[in-house]
Order: structure tokens, then C-alpha cells, then sequence
């Protein structure tokens, strides 16, 4: 199916040059909307009809006739019909459609996947908190969109590198370490003497507590920072309260099954020297001057709209500096190719930082990196927005959300619990995932709880169960036969002919076509909507169509269909890290 599909394809685009030698469109094939006008579709007819000043179901009648005459395309087409104002619908002879179970049994766990990327290195920076409080909901898409493009990326052939950037320099470490301080001293937020600028997250208060009490926690490299008890060291307060909350960030990270390859700190630009020497290469490329004091750099001669400050006039760098260095960096690394996912409110550093990129004259293009960026997430519960967590004071946690899609209760032994926050997790997983990032979207922490259709996630992975309990009523019906999985091997394909049957091989074709979309936008949404696409035809399948038919020939055929099924559901969750269970 998919081989017949590349070869229909490349057979439309010679017609379209035939007709247009100039033709430099894109050849697409869709699903109609309707099974009865045949399994796919082109519009090929009417992106040249303007052109060529010719009526489009002419050129379309031409277009169907130039194929037919070609025997090797004529051989998987029953028929070819002109609709509407200009579409070419193919009825495709059972036999093609057929062929896509085989095309899954032959791929298993990289159905789908392509070498697009000739393994070149890709890196994907995401979810990158500052190290000054809990990974809130916001992060939490982030995170959900980061490993899932990750996933798809690597399905297509890059060598794809996960990467968290640490922002431990500057201001806000410095609040923090105040922060700290003033809870150790005993100072809360309402208290006239509580610095205005501090963070008021009951979260300082813990880590004030521990920081009394002596306590150790391991720093980036695993070395143990202990506390010294001492209220006026600052210094033991900050790198302290950043180990502190690093390791409360990697446990949630853990908790929502996201793993890093690297960990990259902002202060070691600085201590590496890659700051300074990043500043004295834009120095001698020209772009810089000096004005009241400050060094600027002349951004807008790479479509910035204004110019930035790079060193103000007490010294201090500005934002965006380390920002180019740390660009400079991946680029130096080998990494051409990268990708940030961030949240809405970046969308001011893009210009500045590809700007000091371009301005380093060091041949980087003008598009490097590439960017994600996604809208904030409102959480309701109960029918209510939720505005304040347990946890942060002020926002959701991710560790929040998992517990609560999952229905976590204090009461829950320690398998219960394990088992709920995997299906919390996979819940916000799949739901961070299903809109396109650069939408506003609202979590429905009561619809994530729901066992009915209404719920994506649960509607995907029932359909995976059901596939299962199938081959369970198999096994227990004919054990001597499900207990040979090569008797499906040789299952009959040519009896898969009914219409629930053909939409479903029809959909199992379409998935590659799903990873390569979702590689190159960087949406991983085209995953989630195919899923419940293939969910809804399986559903539809089984209640039209009995499996376990006492006709054997048909049994066998209809379960090799199913297990074709249940693999690439099982790969299409895996990319969105999500689990496919067995029972539900």
C-alpha cells in the first residue's frame, strides 16, 4: 500500500509535468471524506487547471487516463472517478490496501520511520526552568511537546538530543538566595520587612526549614551541598536552594517520564569563557558600538526592530548575551540543526538572538534555531479554573496535575499509587499534546479522570486493550493456535475485503505519512489526531465485524489484521510516551 502510494505519486507528478513544465506544486493524496468515494484522493487537477486555462475536470479526465494506460498502476486501481469541481477519487483494488499489513509486520516497532535525516545530530532544548521554583503546568507542555518532537524527530532519521538549560546566573538566583534567607530568618510574605521582590511560594519555606536543620542535597555533578545553618551566608543559601530545587525538578521530570541527555548551565558560559569570548567576536565583526556608556549591538541590521544592549553602563551583560553564547555553543557543538521549544512570552528573544547569531559572521543562517513556541495551559477542575496549588502558592505544579488526572489519594498502597500516576501521567501526556502548541488550551482535569469516549486518551488506549483481549479470548478459545504466532504469517489476506476492514488498513497506511508531517511542522498533535483517527476505525471495525468466527481461514486473517493494528497503535503511543496497556 504505502509502495503503491509513492509510486501513484510520483506517476501524478510526471502527468503534471507533462501538462506544465514548469509545474513546481506539491503533489498531495488525502482520504475523501466519504468511503464511497474511494480510499484517496488528489486536487492535482485544479492546481493546474488555472495555469493552463483549462477546465479542471478536463484536465482531471486527461490526468485518470494518462495513468490508467500506465499497467503497473492500472493493476491496484478498480477505478478512477472525476468529482465536485475537479477531484480525482482512486478506488484502489483490495490487494493494495492488503499490502500495508505486511509493510507493518516487516517494520514492527519502526513502521513508519524514515532516514530523512541521514543521522545527523539534532538537538531539542525544552522544558529549561529557571532553578527558582516547581515545574508549573506551563512547563509541563512544554515538556509534553518537547520529548514528543524529540520522539518523531527520531523516527525520521535524526540523531536527536534532549537538552534542559539551566538559568543558575543572574538576578533571579540572587531573589532566591534572599528569599531563602528571609524565611530563615523568619520573615514571611505580609511582614513589612519581607523583601518586595522575593518569591512567595510556601516551597521557600521547606527549603529554609532544611537549610536550618543541616540538610544535604547533590549539586549537578551528584557532590552533596550541605547547609551550614548560617543565616548570613549567602553564598552556602544560593547554592544550596539551587541544588534544592534541581533535585525537586528532576523528580518531577521523573515522575512525568521525561528523561535529558544533557544538562546545560547557564554559569558555566561564564566560568568557561564563553560569554566574554562571545562578545569580543561580535566586537570584531563590527556590529557593535558604544553609546551612553553601554555596548550595543546593531541588530537591526539582521531584521531585529530596534538594537539591543549587550553590556550596560555598570557592566552587567544584558539578557540576550548569554543567550548568543549559549546558540553559539550548540552550533559549535556540531548540533546545525536545533530546535527550543518555549513558552509564548519568549517570542522577543527570537529576532535578538538569531540577530547576535548572524552578527558573529560565522556563516550560522538567518532561521537558526528553530523555534516552538506554546500558549500557557488553564487547568479546571470540578468546573472551576484552578489559580493556586499546594505546592507553588500561585500555580499548578506538573506533579499537581499527574496526581490529580490520576486520581492519586493519600489512602492508595504503594502499587495503587504506582498505577495512578501512570495514568495521570499518560493523561497529561496525550492531553499537553492533542492542539496544536500555538493555541490556548484548556485542561479538564475531571475529563482526564473519565473511563468513556469523551476522554482521548482513555478512547486510544481502550482500543489498544480491546486488540488485546481479543488475542486473550484467542488463546484461551484455541491455545494450541494462539500459541503459534507464525500460523498468523500465513493468514489469508485476500479475505479482508469488508468495509470496516479497508478503512482500517487504509488508516494503517496513512502513518507514515503522520511521523513525516509531525517531524517536519514540529507537531506532534498530527500524532494524537491520528490515533483517534485509528482508534474510532477499530471501534467501528469491531462492532461491525466478528473476530473470533468459526470459519478459520477468516479467524486468522481478521487477528492478523488486529495484530498489525495493535502495533502501530503501541509505536503512535510510544512517541507521545505514552503507555499502551494490556487491561483496562
Amino acid at each position: 500500500m504505502i509502495e503503491f502510494t509513492a509510486r501513484l505519486t510520483s506517476a501524478l507528478h510526471r502527468a503534471a509535468l507533462a501538462l506544465q513544465p514548469e509545474f513546481s506544486g506539491a503533489i498531495e493524496l488525502s482520504r475523501p471524506r466519504s468511503d464511497e468515494h474511494g480510499e484517496l484522493a488528489s486536487n492535482l487537477a485544479m492546481q493546474l487547471a488555472k495555469p493552463l486555462k483549462r477546465n479542471p475536470r478536463e484536465v482531471a479526465q486527461q490526468i485518470a487516463d494518462a495513468l490508467m494506460a500506465q499497467p503497473e498502476l492500472a493493476a491496484g486501481v478498480a477505478r478512477i472517478e472525476i468529482a465536485g469541481p475537479g477531484f480525482i477519487n482512486f478506488h484502489l483494488q483490495s490487494a493494495v490496501l492488503q499490502q500495508v499489513i505486511k509493510e507493518v509486520e516487516r517494520g514492527g516497532s519502526t513502521f513508519g520511520h524514515s532516514q530523512a535525516g541521514g543521522s545527523r545530530p539534532m538537538l531539542v532544548e525544552f522544558v529549561s526552568a529557571n532553578p527558582t521554583g516547581p515545574l508549573h503546568v506551563g512547563h509541563g507542555r512544554q515538556g509534553a511537546l518537547g520529548d514528543a518532537i524529540a520522539a518523531v524527530l527520531s523516527t525520521q532519521g535524526w540523531a536527536v538530543q534532549r537538552e534542559f538549560y539551566y538559568n543558575d546566573a543572574g538576578v533571579q538566583i540572587q531573589t532566591l538566595a534572599l528569599s531563602v534567607q528571609a524565611r530563615a530568618r523568619g520573615i514571611k510574605p505580609g511582614d513589612a520587612n519581607w523583601p518586595e521582590s522575593a518569591y512567595n511560594g510556601d516551597y521557600i519555606a521547606d527549603i529554609a526549614q532544611d537549610f536550618m536543620a543541616r540538610q544535604s542535597v547533590p549539586d549537578d555533578a551528584g557532590r552533596p551541598i550541605t547547609a551550614s545553618g548560617d543565616v548570613d551566608d549567602l553564598d552556602n543559601i544560593r547554592r544550596f536552594a539551587v541544588a534544592y530545587l534541581r533535585r525537586e525538578q528532576d523528580l518531577d521530570l521523573k515522575t512525568f517520564g521525561i528523561r535529558f541527555d544533557c544538562y546545560y548551565l547557564e554559569s558555566s558560559l561564564y566560568t568557561d569563557g564563553r560569554v566574554e569570548a562571545a562578545v569580543r567576536r561580535l566586537e570584531a565583526s563590527g556590529h557593535t558600538f558604544e553609546q551612553d556608556g553601554a555596548l550595543w549591538l546593531r541588530t537591526t541590521d539582521f531584521g531585529d526592530d530596534k538594537d539591543r544592549v549587550m553590556r550596560k553602563s555598570d557592566g552587567h551583560y544584558t539578557y540576550f548575551v548569554p543567550d548568543v553564547a549559549y546558540h553559539l555553543a550548540k552550533w559549535e557543538r556540531g548540533f546545525h540543526r536545533a530546535v527550543n521549544i518555549q513558552g509564548s512570552d519568549h517570542h522577543g528573544t527570537i529576532a535578538r538572538v538569531r540577530a547576535g547569531l548572524q552578527a558573529l559572521d560565522l556563516g550560522i543562517p538567518a532561521g537558526y534555531p528553530d523555534y516552538v513556541l506554546h500558549k500557557m495551559v488553564t487547568v479546571m477542575r470540578g468546573g472551576q479554573e484552578v489559580k493556586i496549588s499546594k505546592r507553588a502558592g500561585s500555580y499548578v505544579t506538573v506533579r499537581d496535575l499527574i496526581e490529580w488526572s490520576g486520581g492519586v489519594r493519600e489512602d492508595m498502597s504503594d502499587e495503587e499509587r504506582s498505577k495512578a500516576l501512570q495514568r495521570g501521567r499518560d493523561a497529561v501526556r496525550f492531553f499537553l499534546v492533542s492542539r496544536k502548541a500555538d493555541t490556548e488550551f484548556v485542561f479538564d482535569v475531571d475529563l482526564a479522570l473519565a473511563q468513556n469516549d469523551e476522554n482521548p486518551v482513555y478512547y486510544v488506549q481502550y482500543a489498544h486493550a480491546r486488540v488485546n483481549s481479543v488475542f486473550e479470548q484467542w488463546a484461551a478459545r484455541a491455545p494450541e493456535d494462539a500459541a503459534q504466532p507464525a500460523l498468523l504469517d500465513e493468514a489469508d489476506l485476500s479475505l479482508l475485503t469488508a468495509p470496516r476492514e479497508r478503512a482500517l488498513q487504509l488508516t494503517l497506511a496513512r502513518y507514515p505519512q503522520v511521523l513525516a508531517a509531525a517531524a517536519q511542522e514540529l507537531a506532534p498533535h498530527h500524532v494524537a489526531f491520528y490515533l483517534r483517527d485509528l482508534a474510532a476505525d477499530f471501534h467501528a471495525f469491531y462492532n461491525a465485524e466478528r473476530v473470533l468466527v468459526d470459519e478459520l481461514p477468516m479467524r486468522h486473517a481478521r487477528l492478523r489484521l488486529l495484530r498489525a493494528v495493535r502495533q502501530v497503535m503501541h509505536n503512535a503511543l510510544g512517541v507521545l510516551g505514552v503507555s499502551a496497556p494490556l487491561r483496562m
